[in-house]
């Protein structure tokens, strides 16, 4: 019956019938020619089959008895090459092989029996019980090997070959990129290949868990091949002084790609570079200035009133702080208008403190609602209202935060093209809920200063994003693409970023980045990422096995590119991604799953041979000490000059 395949079964079956048939009656006539004089004894030998013989001799089939023998053996192949035998998935290749080797060898060497001492008859009967035996076992292997299922279904079980694609092979660089050389496997075949940040102003995030290689395998290529193309820099050092090192190196041996040369600036508060006040007062143009750098401070002391923004309780405290930096901007031409000062104005009592503020008409709108509840007598929500502020900005009266807050070593607007700056801001894991708040308000105010029209390029790196509180970090990936501002987030985990920034914040953050570079990561993540890597074209193979028959298909179908499996088990140095391209550049194969390749002995070299940044200043705590109670004499000064003009 003829079937699909446009294969006739029966007739098939028929011709491997017949040529095994051939084959035996091959192997009969090979015995009677061979071992003719046995026959003849026994009365088996004719006239007719005589001469069929000496016609058969004729042929040279049996001038060797190896001839007549391999002979035998092609037709037996031929007719188990048709044989379509019900696939066995227990079937044993190596016993099938076995019996064939083993068969072969009874069979091609049996006629040495004749070269034993024994009598013919007796050769004659073991010659034909080996042969036969010989013949059955090369019969049974072949048999078995029919049955193997020629299927790789179990040689990947991690789907590895399915789950690899085409990527970028080509260097695309251009005067802002991020390259990275990697090397990735297709197929089972491992080649070269590069990822391309060829457009790093739509922002870039890098994710990972500990000891995924996000320092050492991206981010300290994103500070020196960004000082390498002369960009501005401001780095968010978050265990000191692992990147500032990288990017004082850098720049010392890239000085020649700067028209104008960058200074370098630290601001630390365990050891004392440089001073800067992020509330100078030449930056703050307007009574918004002070309000998002109250809230920045006030946000990140408290970063449980994040997910409570807009609540009257959370609101109260920062129009409060807001109040008391706008009243020290306008005091006297702002000379007075720092952190420590806006912490120590704060702690005087209500009378005195409503009294100093209400002469400034600007800020009187602002304190309205506190001087009602004070002449209300309504203390209760007075203390609610003032004494969150209070409290928190109390932990940051620390001698030492004084000192480098309160002084100008210089301005925050790093990408001015007459003075290009590379600033780095460190911190210290111990003590990040402190000084992250105060180096939140630094970069509050460094982002407010850098996205601006016609400044020069700049990079922005922050480390352990989620480890400061930033205001509006979506408004400037947003926007500062039109200002040549890139942005770099490190993140460990999707879920640290909604603790620490709410859901919602969390998610425009997810979703706005145009460029995802991402290490060993788990859960929610995973998925997340997966999702945006989308779906590739996938073989797939199937066997069926009844008591009848077996039926293999094979098949395509979309499936993930990189399931979340396969993120969760990267190794360090392994990551996965996707990059964002420009019009003048595109890039067709924007996904990437590579292993990036890093000199590891060039890097040791140069880290060996790295200069330490230098000491700016040495501070005596008796300077400090004196900086610190030079304030509060300040602030008593204030207290004198506002009650003088309104005797």
């Amino acid at each position: 019956m003829a079937h699909q395949t446009g294969e006739n079964d029966q007739a098939l079956r028929k011709i491997v019938d017949f040529t095994r048939m051939g084959s035996l009656v091959l192997l009969v006539i090979h015995c009677y020619y061979f071992c003719y004089e046995a026959f003849k004894a026994w009365g088996y030998s004719s006239e007719f089959s005589d001469k069929v013989l000496i016609k058969l001799g004729a042929t040279g089939l049996f001038n060797s008895i190896y001839y007549s023998k391999i002979g035998v053996i092609l037709l037996l192949v031929i007719s188990l090459v048709g044989v379509k035998g019900k696939k066995e998935e227990k079937t044993s290749a190596t016993a099938a092989v076995s019996f064939v080797l083993f068969g072969s060898s009874i069979f091609f060497v049996s006629h040495y029996v004749f070269e034993i001492g024994i009598e013919f008859e007796w050769q004659v009967y073991i010659y034909f019980a080996l042969i036969a035996l010989g013949y059955i076992l090369i019969l049974t292997g072949g048999a078995r090997l029919t049955r193997l299922l020629k299927l790789k279904l179990t040689s990947d079980i991690f789907n590895s070959r399915n789950e690899s694609f085409p990527q970028e092979e080509r260097l695309l660089d251009n005067q802002y990129s991020i390259n990275l050389p990697a090397k990735y496997v297709i197929k089972g075949k491992e080649r070269s290949s590069w990822i391309n940040f060829i457009n790093p102003f739509r922002s870039l995030l890098v994710i990972g868990t500990p000891g995924a290689g996000k320092s050492y395998f991206v981010i300290r290529h994103v500070i020196t091949q960004h000082i390498r193309k002369g960009f501005s820099m401001f780095v968010y050092d978050f265990k000191f002084d692992d990147l500032s090192i990288i990017a004082y190196n850098a720049l010392i041996q890239n000085r020649n790609a700067y028209q104008i040369q960058p200074e370098f600036y630290v601001i630390n508060f365990d050891h004392i570079y440089h001073r800067c006040n992020p509330l100078d007062p030449s930056t703050m143009f307007d009574i918004t200035d002070a309000t998002e750098s109250s809230r920045t401070i006030m946000l990140g002391l408290n970063r449980d009133w994040i997910k409570k923004q807009g609540d009257f309780f959370v609101e109260s405290p920062i129009n409060f702080v807001t109040a008391i930096i706008w009243f020290l901007k306008k005091f006297e031409g702002g000379c007075f208008c720092t952190l420590p000062h806006v912490i120590e104005l704060m702690q005087l009592d209500y009378p005195t403190l409503f009294k100093i503020l209400g002469s400034e008409r600007e800020v009187e709108v602002l304190i309205n609602p506190f001087r009602s509840a004070f002449r209300n007598s309504a203390m209760e929500q007075l203390e609610g209202q003032v004494a969150s502020a209070k409290i928190g900005l109390a932990r940051l009266s620390s001698p030492q935060l004084y000192y480098v807050l309160s002084g100008n070593d210089f301005t925050l607007d790093i990408n001015n093209p007459d003075r290009p700056k590379i600033v780095c801001m460190g911190n210290n894991p111990q003590k990040q809920q402190i000084y992250g708040a105060v180096l939140s308000l630094y970069i509050t105010r460094v982002i407010k200063l850098v996205n601006k029209k016609h400044q020069m390029k700049s990079s922005l790196i922050f480390d352990e994003f989620p480890t400061i509180y930033f205001n509006g970090i979506d408004t400037l990936m947003a926007t500062a693409r039109a200002n040549k501002v890139a942005t770099t987030l490190a993140v460990q985990d999707y879920s640290q970023l909604k603790k620490d920034y709410g859901k919602e914040q969390a998610e425009v953050i997810m979703n706005i980045v145009g460029n995802v570079i991402s290490g060993q990561v788990v859960g929610e993540t995973a998925k997340l990422l997966s999702e945006r890597f989308g779906k590739i074209v996938q073989e797939r193979e199937s066997v069926s096995i009844n008591s009848s028959d077996t039926s293999v298909s094979k098949s395509t179908q979309l499936d993930s590119a990189i399931p979340p499996s396969k993120i969760a088990s990267l190794s360090s140095g392994e990551f996965v991604g996707m990059v964002a391209d420009d019009p003048d550049q595109k890039i067709s194969l924007k996904i990437f799953h590579n292993e990036i390749i890093n000199d590891h002995e060039a890097i040791k070299r140069e880290e060996d041979g790295y200069a330490p940044i230098p000491k700016v200043r040495d501070v005596t705590q008796e300077e400090i000490m004196e900086n610190y109670l030079l304030i509060k004499r300040e602030i008593e000064y204030i207290v004198d000059q506002v009650t003088k003009k309104a005797a």
